[in-house]
């Protein structure tokens, strides 16, 4: 039986974790966001969020593309006033991407967009369920084999 369970959770992390699953997800997300905001450049906002200031070099796994594809998207992002270049200070020859006072807005605004679309997602579910689940979810995103 447990393996069972194990088997099905294997499954729906796997429908999660599909590129083209996230790729969609954030296409919705960025609709009507302007030019620079789509599917292909959330994950950088989304990252620096996440992380902070970071080199592209840094950024690219957390992104979850190569340092090439993160310096590009970043230039678009920056072209729209919602990254900054800076010096990184501890390596002077290095650039650090840094989200503006607007870039930082951006991402309240996606968070905002992404929590009602999963709620929404959830408003079929029985009373409650929705909090529990969203705690079981933490603990196993904490707790279970994704810890480092």
């Amino acid at each position: 039986m447990e393996n069972e369970v194990g088997h099905e959770i294997a499954d729906a992390l796997g429908i999660l974790l599909r590129r083209t699953t996230r790729t969609q997800l954030h296409k919705q997300l960025t609709e009507g966001m302007g030019e620079a905001v789509d599917e292909l450049t959330y994950p950088v906002l989304s990252a620096l969020a996440r992380t902070g200031p970071r080199s592209a070099a840094d950024l690219a796994p957390d992104a979850g593309v190569d340092r090439s594809g993160v310096t590009r998207r970043a230039s678009r992002l920056e072209a729209a006033g919602l990254i900054r270049r800076e010096a990184d200070p501890a390596d002077r020859r290095a650039h650090l991407l840094v989200l503006t006072d607007q870039g930082q807005q951006a991402v309240a605004d996606l968070r905002a967009r992404l929590a009602a679309h999963i709620m929404a997602s959830l408003s079929s579910w029985p009373a409650g369920e929705a909090e529990t689940f969203a705690r079981q979810l933490r603990r196993f995103t904490a707790d279970g084999p994704f810890v480092v």
